[in-house]
């Protein structure tokens, strides 16, 4: 394999440390880490960290935060990729959104400024219930949102890894868009039952609507611009549009997607559903 040296932008994050393990295993590849905690440092709102990160690589993995959904994200992205292309990156892919029409005003952008590309889509993480938002009310046994009744592939972070990890090694995947999901479609509700039933644990689920969940969310004093990142993919993005399921997954990696109660199964044994962990 030709010599290569990767960037992953957001490398402490959900995905991007994923696809950093599995690349450090890979010969003839170099990875670097971005991060606004890395050295050097780098920050999407601060345009004058990047030149440091970008040089010296060839190849970039783009998460982008909080979301290409937000109205900044265009603007932002085109001074990147621009940067970046004039600076040896030879090869983008991008992390989107499944059904975010702002988020594909990025992917074009994305399309037209790398020499060579890969589109990842994916909505819903699997371990949104075990590293983020989901997590605490699992933990507090009473889970409360709204839409519960929209169904949605949920997908595995570490298939998602898998399938980033093969666009930025193979060619063959070059000017190729992924939209990726998990084999099963759930509701919320479903999701939050199958982990009550591995784990043994009563964990009540309450249906609410849009404004009552906005409502909540202030009384804990949540920041306003992930107030608004909910908001938008509660109102724009789950309406149904996602309620299908793809087989990109097992064409990229030869193998079925991940399915929800594996994921669950796997993830109960580390325990981090423990009531106990409240405590800590």
């Amino acid at each position: 394999m030709e010599s290569k040296k990767i960037l992953i932008l957001g490398g402490n994050g959900k995905t991007g440390r994923r696809v950093a393990e599995l690349l450090n295993n890979v010969n003839n590849v170099t990875v670097q880490l971005a991060s606004r905690s890395a050295n050097p440092s780098f920050d999407w709102e601060k345009p004058e960290t990047w030149l440091d990160v970008i040089k010296g690589n060839d190849t970039v993995y783009i998460t982008f935060q909080p979301d290409l959904a937000i109205p900044t994200a265009p603007e932002t992205i085109r001074q990147f990729t621009e940067l970046a292309t004039q600076n040896g990156i030879q090869k983008m892919v991008l992390l989107s959104g499944r059904g975010e029409k702002e988020a594909q005003v990025c992917e074009e952008i994305v399309k037209s400024t790398a020499q060579k590309w890969t589109i990842v889509r994916a909505s819903w993480f699997n371990q949104n219930f075990s590293e983020s938002i989901f997590l605490e009310p699992i933990l507090a046994g009473f889970v409360a949102l709204p839409k519960a009744e929209v169904l949605e592939p949920f997908t595995d972070a570490d298939d998602i890894a898998a399938v980033v990890a093969e666009a930025l090694l193979n060619e063959k995947h070059n000017g190729k868009t992924y939209e990726l999901t998990g084999p099963r479609l759930l509701n919320f509700e479903q999701a939050v039952t199958e982990i009550a039933g591995i784990t043994g644990r009563e964990i009540v689920f309450q249906s609410l609507s849009l404004e009552q969940y906005i409502d909540m969310l202030r009384q804990y004093q949540v920041p306003e611009d992930v107030i608004w990142l909910v908001n938008y993919l509660f109102s724009e993005v789950l309406d149904g549009r996602n309620s299908s399921v793809t087989n990109d997954i097992e064409k990229v990696l030869g193998r079925k997607a991940t399915d929800f109660i594996d994921y669950a199964l796997k993830t109960a044994q580390t325990g981090i559903w423990n009531e106990i962990n409240q405590l800590s």
